[in-house]
């Protein structure tokens, strides 16, 4: 009798499935890739999971997701509910996000935001901040095109003739 209810034992098993809007975005739990939207994975604590979707053309999305436990696996009564109950416990959770369209700012907006904080961080007393717009980005190199000539070929330098110094020695 005792080797029945042992063996009839059950188990809680705990999935997370996580969707966006639009599905097909990639989905990272606690920084490990799960899969693209819709996907599910099981899990074994509850507690917070950072959930992270990315989906070209839209932003970013990281949420701290609080994954609370039911009342049959609080300390004491999940001894009952995974060791004793004999039959297996789903605890399916399910999140939904609504991912945004991805802003394009001007180059122009992005510099000139820069720019501000390059200035707001910069010590008193120190030399001032050269504005981008006034640095040449090739440091006063300017690269080769296409158009540009090949710079001239050198002259072959002469033919160096070994002298002796000693019998086993050589210099040029």
């Amino acid at each position: 009798m005792l080797l029945a209810v042992v063996s009839a034992t059950g188990c809680v098993r705990r999935r997370l499935t996580v969707r966006s809007n639009p599905p097909g975005a990639v989905v990272h739990v606690d920084n490990q890739r799960i899969g693209t939207t819709p996907c599910s994975v099981d899990y074994v604590y509850y507690g917070t999971r950072e959930v992270r979707m990315s989906l070209p053309g839209y932003e970013t999305l990281t949420v701290n997701q609080p994954l609370p436990a039911p009342w049959y696996q609080w300390p004491g009564i999940d001894f009952i509910s995974e060791n004793l109950v004999p039959a297996r416990i789903e605890d399916a959770r399910t999140v939904s996000f609504n991912l945004q369209p991805a802003r394009i700012e001007p180059a122009e907006q992005i510099i000139a935001r820069g720019e501000d904080l390059r200035r707001q961080v910069t010590p008193v007393g120190a030399a001032p901040v050269t504005p981008a717009s006034a640095v040449d980005p090739f440091g006063g190199f300017t690269p080769q095109t296409p158009s540009d000539p090949p710079p001239p070929l050198r002259s072959e330098p002469p033919a160096l003739s070994p002298t002796t110094t000693s019998p086993n020695s050589f210099r040029y």
